[in-house]
């Protein structure tokens, strides 16, 4: 169950993303739905995709972990384009926004 903490993340991304259309917002939602997409293939492939262990605590607390990750290298990406402005081409709106 550890991919239920980055998509109740990428949930809440995404109403952001509706009401502030912004290029960095964007770059963290495609990040978190893509550790949430992640979680949920790898659930799957092991047949463990609601099957809720007495490990619960644990499953979500690797969900938190892999919800910070995803935040942090957000982070270091924002970060890199700010030292480097060259950079920032790469953090752009997609087209059509």
């Amino acid at each position: 169950m550890c991919y239920t903490i980055p998509l109740a993340a990428s949930v809440a991304v995404s109403i952001v993303w509706g009401v502030r259309k912004r290029p960095e917002v964007w770059w963290l939602n495609l990040l978190l739905w893509g550790g949430a997409l992640f979680g949920i293939v790898d659930h799957i492939w092991y047949g463990e995709l609601f099957i809720v262990t007495g490990s619960l605590a644990s499953d979500l607390a690797l969900g938190g972990v892999i919800t910070a990750v995803v935040f942090a290298a957000w982070g270091i990406a924002l970060a890199l384009t700010r030292i480097s402005p060259t950079l920032a081409r790469y953090i752009s709106a997609p087209k059509g926004q």
